[in-house]
């Protein structure tokens, strides 16, 4: 795992860990529990002082977590309850244990339909249903439980997961827990930080359950830390605008002029040493005006936008380029749809594509696996979907398994934007931390596409640059919106112009 990703699991690795710390480091199961029971509690007392706590337990060892959380919360003379979904006579292993040691008195086991009114008054409610190693839809009593307990308007508290979440996609088949916290045991787990599990999580909290180091299982994944920042080279003494690289983006259409230009001021302000847009002949004098700092060819192929008879001039112009963006403000004109394809083929620098140069190649991933250089997609859950054949939403409730099949199908790079921005290359993934809704703004992805096409031109492998696009451009986000006051308010030329705070 890269020093600048912060390791996440998934269930098979989680599992795994679990058994190597169990039979090979000689830690007790019970004594993990005990210490994840004992976390859980802490951050019960933390977030929900006062009124009484509900722990709502299943009878696997996510259920035992909640029993120890709930015998701990009693010690420190909390008003609790555990909750059992099924007959206490099915709990067993570690679980039992805690039961017995929590006694009858503190639990009870739920009818159907009683969960509801046995949560009425509470303070905090514990999820302690389902672990990491839950997948699918819950079935009864699981799936009316969680339902209540969303409905309860209690602070609610998950152990290791919520409920209903998967921990290795963070996909939702049917209903899930919506915690305010979530206490993940020994690492966090890629459902967290993915959609829709990421909106599931609340607050997560990442606590150390006596798991020694070294085991053998790695991360699934990584999230994206600031350490990213210190991959590209920076300017030296010695530095010329050549050796900082030239970006070439091929876009501009009228009526999307803005496009191309957001996406060329990110580039140079990203750290390209220089940056030349190819445009339509007739809107050049747009861009001349726009763009002080950035070079403008015109080509005449059509009418107030790019054309197929445009192809090879654009190929050419683009043969000094240390890496090229195709796509912001293109247009859907079926020709100039051609000309993305064809340039994708015959480019022989990194290319991002991005926009309506996604567009161009929708069913048609397969062919940039025969692109001479690295390629890396930019899309939004609707260009995935294009590029898939299948709708957005789909794309927005599986985004991890999409935007792997999309990497397997094309030999790109692909980032799928959103809160949770995933890099995936192969089975490589990277995962944005978000938080910057300021970013939720029209011309934000061309911002992003910028940035890339600078940080691949800077030397980057398109890994790499993309990681440290996405994460730049969440800092640039933030930065924006404090500075001009509100999230609401950003509009993307505030973005570029945070860009250098984002990068120092």
């Amino acid at each position: 795992m890269e020093s600048w990703l912060d390791p996440v699991f998934d269930s098979e690795g989680m599992r795994a860990t679990d058994a190597w710390a169990i039979a090979e480091a000689g830690v007790s199961s019970l004594e993990l529990m005990e210490v994840a029971g004992a976390a859980l509690a802490e951050a019960v007392r933390e977030l929900a002082p006062a009124g009484p706590v509900r722990v709502v337990c299943g009878k696997g060892n996510n259920g035992g977590d909640g029993l120890v959380a709930a015998r701990h919360l009693a010690e420190t003379g909390h008003e609790v309850e555990a909750l059992l979904l099924w007959p206490a006579g099915e709990l067993a292993g570690d679980a039992a244990v805690n039961l017995e040691r929590l006694g009858d008195r503190r639990a009870r086991e739920l009818g159907v339909g009683d969960l509801g009114a046995a949560l009425v008054g509470s303070g905090a409610v514990v999820d302690a249903i389902f672990g990491t190693g839950f997948a699918a839809a819950p079935r009864a009593p699981a799936d009316e439980a969680i339902e209540a307990i969303n409905a309860c308007g209690a602070t609610i508290v998950a152990a290791d997961m919520p409920s209903g979440v998967d921990a290795s996609t963070g996909e939702v088949e049917g209903v899930a827990v919506r915690a305010d916290s979530t206490v993940s045991f020994h690492a966090a787990k890629l459902g967290h930080w993915i959609a829709p599990g990421k909106a599931h999580t609340g607050e997560l909290r990442v606590a150390a359950i006596g798991i020694p180091s070294g085991a053998p299982a790695g991360a699934a994944g990584g999230v994206i830390s600031d350490g990213v920042l210190d991959l590209a080279p920076g300017r030296v003494a010695a530095s010329t605008k050549f050796t900082s690289g030239e970006v070439m983006l091929a876009g501009g259409s009228r009526g999307l002029t803005g496009a191309i230009c957001l996406a060329a001021s990110a580039a140079i302000r990203a750290g390209a040493g220089y940056a030349t847009v190819a445009v339509p002949a007739n809107l050049e004098a747009i861009f001349e005006v726009k763009l002080t700092e950035v070079m403008s060819r015109g080509f005449d192929g059509a009418q107030g936008r790019l054309a197929s008879a445009d192809a090879g001039a654009i190929a050419g112009a683009a043969e000094s380029a240390s890496a090229v963006v195709l796509g912001p403000g293109l247009g859907r004109a079926d020709d100039s749809l051609e000309l993305a394809r064809t340039l994708a083929a015959t480019v022989d620098a990194p290319l991002v594509i991005d926009a309506d140069g996604l567009n161009a190649h929708a069913g048609g991933l397969e062919r940039l696996t025969a692109r001479p250089a690295a390629t890396v997609l930019t899309p939004h859950a609707g260009e995935l979907g294009r590029l898939l054949g299948r709708p957005s939403d789909e794309v927005s409730a599986h985004r991890l398994s999409c935007a792997r099949e999309a990497t397997h199908r094309s030999g790109a790079v692909v980032v799928l934007k959103g809160d949770d921005t995933l890099v995936v290359e192969g089975e490589r993934l990277a995962i944005s931390r978000g938080g910057a809704p300021a970013l939720a703004t029209a011309g934000t992805g061309d911002v992003l596409a910028g940035t890339i096409g600078a940080l691949l031109a800077r030397g980057l492998g398109p890994f790499e640059a993309a990681c440290a696009g996405v994460h730049v451009h969440l800092r640039a986000g933030r930065a924006a919106a404090a500075r001009v006051g509100s999230a609401t308010s950003v509009i993307a030329t505030d973005v570029v112009a945070a860009l250098p705070e984002a990068l120092a």
